[in-house]
């Protein structure tokens, strides 16, 4: 027996009867669990020497994603450089950011025209033509792993393109792959579905089933008409998922997110959502990784409040995930800059910093989505504050209709009837950048920059590991061409999906302009982080009084190192009434030595003041 041989034997012992148990409760198919272990040994033996390599030392450290030195950017290949070569050509630029985990966006085989930003994957094998091969793709993470940088791609495992090799096979009536579907020949089953499945989208795509009138059957589709979902009580399905997970594993991917998890298993006369059975799923896909390519990454797309994701982090002794989106925070975020008022969040921050340091978050200010409201209102409605309500100011105020704002976005799926709608739009343009640029009022866009840069500092000094949004280094604004697009012009998220300005971003070498300010800063934040073990996800941290509604203080304390964070959500100076008596302080941006008692702030200010 080989080295390696044992090596899989070994992972494959400590595994096989909690994976078997699982399997078979599931499918009750021996045939099939056989085949899944012998298709395990095979991606083994094909994985590169270096991965395995890599696999072996991150088995060693099992905790090298928590460190506080991982900072991540997320991309759309095209927008970026053009292609996966591109992106190659460009790490240089990615590491003078200090950034070493790279998520980039959908770049499977897709049709144009039904591909809902790359998320109706046609082909989980092919890298869209546009972008390159899969070649390309392994010289890339080879190239990343050089520079000691982490890949991250999506994993559409809910659905298939209406594209798909099985989905063109279901539709020509062939028994074996529409099983691999949800298929009705008459609307009873699905009227019983959607009398309990909520709609994603009922205002673009209403309704969780299609027609096809060509074959006369209606087909499950829970996002749009020609994204098809998988069904997991077919075996067929699962087997056939791993085994393109640990193909795509086997090109050098680092961290697999797993699109809309919560989606994966439906049941009748349920919501389809978050049952037991996407755990079971899950937790076997951590050990088929664990098994075979234990140096990847779990990252799960879970959009609920923290309290509610946990279950997908599995348990200490049978983990799922490795990291979770931390999405209400971002939503509570963006309420707290239109409101001015930290309550909401402190109450969300109390909430992150009571579950175990075990659970790690992955934290963000904008993405290639849309922002939904999905906050604690039953909260927020002891102050008299109401959903449809709050959720139209908060609309208002980041579309720069309401007086005084100085935001820029659009609305995503507006729903007259209810008057729910989401919103959209760049970090920067967000903030006022845009209106103050355009208007060359150098107070107003002053005030913005600073706003930009305390909501990157508040997400740096959060625990878990930072992404930033390609652009917003360089404090890039709304593309508002989009509308010129007849394939584009009905989707307001590709407001903030414009290409990389890469005449803008040479500007941030110039003193003082909103690059280089904005640039600068974020290095600057990314190397204290860095350098600073109290950033460790493993610090204590809780938050304090500051007797000042909108300025938000938070703790971090590790080992000998304890940081005072305050920010200030308002653009007028504000006064943080905190008592620390324990010494002199640093504030680590600035350089000052300065007491943590009754700090004054200047409108969108931050300190981090640390004691040793």
């Amino acid at each position: 027996m080989t080295k390696a041989d044992k090596v899989f034997k070994e992972r494959l012992e400590r595994h096989h009867d909690e994976l078997r148990w699982l399997y078979m409760e599931l499918y009750e198919n021996a045939d099939m669990f056989g085949e899944l272990c012998s298709e395990m040994y095979r991606y083994y033996k094909e994985r590169k020497q270096q991965l395995k390599k890599r696999d072996e030392q991150r088995e060693k450290e099992p905790d090298w994603f928590r460190r506080n030195d991982i900072v991540g950017m997320m991309m759309y290949i095209d927008n970026f450089a053009g292609n996966l070569k591109g992106v190659q050509s460009r790490l240089d630029y990615l590491e003078q950011c200090n950034i070493n985990y790279i998520h980039l966006m959908p770049f499977l085989d897709t049709t144009e025209g039904r591909s809902d930003g790359g998320y109706a994957v046609s082909d989980f094998r092919k890298v869209q033509e546009k972008l390159g091969t899969m070649e390309d793709l392994e010289r890339l993470s080879d190239a990343c792993h050089k520079k000691g940088m982490n890949l991250c791609m999506d994993f559409v495992m809910n659905h298939t393109s209406e594209d798909h090799e099985w989905a063109r096979k279901a539709r020509q009536g062939q028994g074996e792959y529409m099983s691999r579907y949800f298929f009705y020949d008459n609307g009873f089953i699905p009227a019983e579905y959607e009398k309990t499945v909520p709609q994603v989208f009922p205002t673009t795509a209403p309704g969780n089933f299609t027609w096809l009138d060509d074959i006369k059957y209606y087909v499950m589709t829970s996002f749009y008409p020609y994204q098809w979902d998988l069904n997991y009580k077919n075996p067929r399905v699962f087997n056939e998922m791993m085994y393109n997970f640990l193909f795509l594993a086997n090109r050098g991917i680092d961290v697999i997110r797993i699109d809309a998890v919560p989606y994966i298993w439906k049941e009748l006369h349920t919501q389809c959502r978050n049952l037991p059975r996407v755990h079971t799923i899950v937790r076997m896909m951590r050990i088929i990784g664990e098994i075979v390519c234990p140096g990847i990454l779990l990252l799960g797309e879970v959009v609920m409040e923290p309290e509610k994701v946990v279950p997908y982090f599995g348990t200490v002794e049978k983990p799922e995930c490795h990291m979770l989106y931390n999405v209400t925070t971002m939503a509570t975020t963006w309420h707290t800059v239109a409101t001015k008022n930290t309550g909401l969040l402190r109450l969300q921050m109390d909430i992150v910093n009571s579950l175990p340091k075990e659970y790690l978050f992955l934290n963000y200010l904008r993405c290639h989505d849309d922002i939904g409201w999905g906050l604690d209102y039953r909260w927020l409605m002891q102050f008299g504050i109401g959903e449809v309500s709050h959720k139209k100011y908060l609309n208002d105020y980041f579309t720069g209709q309401f007086p005084g704002s100085t935001a820029r976005g659009e609305l995503y799926n507006s729903d007259p009837a209810s008057g729910d709608a989401r919103l959209c739009g760049t970090t920067a343009s967000l903030c006022g950048v845009e209106k103050g640029a355009f208007e060359q009022n150098k107070e107003a866009l002053s005030l913005a920059m600073a706003l930009d840069f305390m909501l990157h500092a508040y997400m740096f000094t959060q625990s878990g590991i930072p992404v930033i949004y390609s652009g917003d280094e360089i404090g890039q604004e709304n593309d508002y061409t989009y509308h010129e697009d007849p394939a584009r012009r009905d989707d307001s998220r590709y407001i903030h999906r414009g290409k990389f300005n890469w005449e803008l971003a040479e500007k941030r070498k110039d003193a003082g302009s909103v690059q280089e300010v904005l640039f600068t800063g974020l290095r600057k934040l990314e190397k204290i982080r860095k350098e600073h073990p109290v950033f460790y996800s493993k610090a204590d941290v809780w938050t304090i009084d500051t007797w000042e509604d909108s300025v938000l203080g938070l703790v971090r304390v590790y080992e000998d190192e304890k940081l005072v964070a305050l920010f200030n959500f308002s653009e007028q100076e504000k006064t943080a009434w905190i008592n620390e008596e324990d010494g002199t302080y640093t504030d680590l941006i600035s350089g000052k030595e300065m007491e943590a008692k009754g700090v004054t702030m200047p409108g969108y200010g931050v300190y981090w003041l640390l004691r040793e």
